[in-house]
């Protein structure tokens, strides 16, 4: 299956993950197909930056050379990049609007899980707003201020309302409810390594 890529030039590459696809090389032999590697089969110098779970799915980018790896990877940890998701989750949420404070770490023992962890976690912040309700849960929008493994998965749990079809942190109609996770990276916004001018990409939320 060919990647869809919504934009390319000398820099950089926007594209489309699906959902059920690894962002990098895992460990084994049935772990090696990835985003990554059929990316590369027509853009060879690809460069990863950012991840999304193997679950989710949405817009990610990629650089093509070092010295724009090395942007772009800035541009993440300092946090200048904005990035939004929609989800569908579990239940009605009463509020129409909110954020989400609570740290975050590896739970070890079942790997790659992540648990809340007031005493070791590292700090993650979600901010959210409901577009609507319905008799399967609720649609939101959610823009993570950090970038914690599993962060929108387990901050939603957190507060009662997972999202639908998580095979990790939603259990029972949740869990069933679909058969992906309904979780999909809909905006991205940087600036451009090279020019530094400000673009924005979207991606048509599939559920």
């Amino acid at each position: 299956m060919m990647i869809p890529v919504l934009f390319a030039d000398e820099a950089m590459l926007v594209v489309v993950k699906p959902h059920r696809l690894l962002s990098v090389p895992g460990l084994g032999a049935e772990k090696q197909d990835c985003l990554w590697r059929r990316v590369q089969q027509q853009y060879p110098t690809a460069r990863i930056v950012h991840r999304l779970d193997y679950a989710t799915s949405g817009l990610m980018v990629m650089a093509l050379t070092a010295v724009t790896h090395r942007h772009l990877s800035m541009q993440f940890q300092n946090r200048i990049t904005k990035k939004r998701y929609q989800a569908v989750v579990s239940g009605q949420i009463h509020e129409n609007e909110g954020s989400i404070e609570l740290p975050l770490r590896c739970d070890w023992e079942r790997r790659p899980l992540q648990i809340v962890d007031h005493e070791k976690g590292k700090s993650a912040l979600t901010h959210w707003q409901c577009l609507e309700r319905n008799d399967q849960g609720s649609r939101l929008l959610l823009h993570p201020i950090t970038g914690r493994s599993h962060q929108l998965r387990v901050h939603l749990q957190a507060i009662g309302h997972p999202i639908l079809g998580d095979e990790f942190y939603a259990e029972g109609k949740a869990r069933e409810a679909s058969t992906r996770l309904l979780l999909h990276a809909d905006q991205l916004a940087l600036q451009h390594p090279l020019r530094e001018e400000w673009l924005a990409f979207e991606s048509a939320c599939p559920f």
